[in-house]
C-alpha cells in the first residue's frame, strides 16, 4: 500500500476536494478572461497593459496558477502511484515534479508582479 505523505490534502477525499476547488477557479478564471476579451474594448497594447496591471488581475492569475499546480501535483501524484511500483524512482520522479511546479510557481510570480 501507498502511503499518503506525498499528496497535497491529508487522503482522498481532501485530494478530492482540492482537485474540485481547483476546477472552479480555473473556470471562474477562463470566463474572466473569455469576458475581457469579448466583451472588453479593442485589445491595443495599452489596454492590455491596463488590464494586467490590475491588482485583481495579477491576484486572480496568481490564484489560477497555484490552482493549476495544485491540481497537477496531485493528478501526477495518483498516476506515479499508479504505474511506477519502485519506491526509489517513484521518490525521484516524484522530487523532479515538485521541482518543475516550484520552477513554474517562481517564473509565475516573478512575470505576473513584473508587469
Amino acid at each position: 500500500m501507498v502511503n499518503n505523505v506525498s499528496t497535497v490534502g491529508r487522503n482522498g477525499i481532501h485530494d478530492f476536494i482540492l482537485i474540485r476547488a481547483t476546477a472552479i477557479i480555473l473556470t471562474l478564471y477562463t470566463l474572466y478572461l473569455v469576458g475581457f476579451f469579448a466583451f472588453g474594448p479593442d485589445i491595443t497594447y495599452a489596454t492590455w497593459t491596463a488590464f494586467w496591471g490590475q491588482l485583481s488581475t495579477k491576484v486572480f492569475t496568481l490564484l489560477a496558477l497555484l490552482s493549476v499546480l495544485i491540481h497537477a501535483w496531485i493528478g501526477m501524484w495518483q498516476v506515479l502511484t499508479d504505474y511506477i511500483k519502485p519506491a526509489a524512482l517513484r521518490a525521484g520522479l516524484q522530487f523532479g515534479v515538485v521541482a518543475l511546479l516550484f520552477v513554474y510557481l517562481f517564473s509565475g510570480f516573478f512575470i505576473v508582479w513584473g508587469v
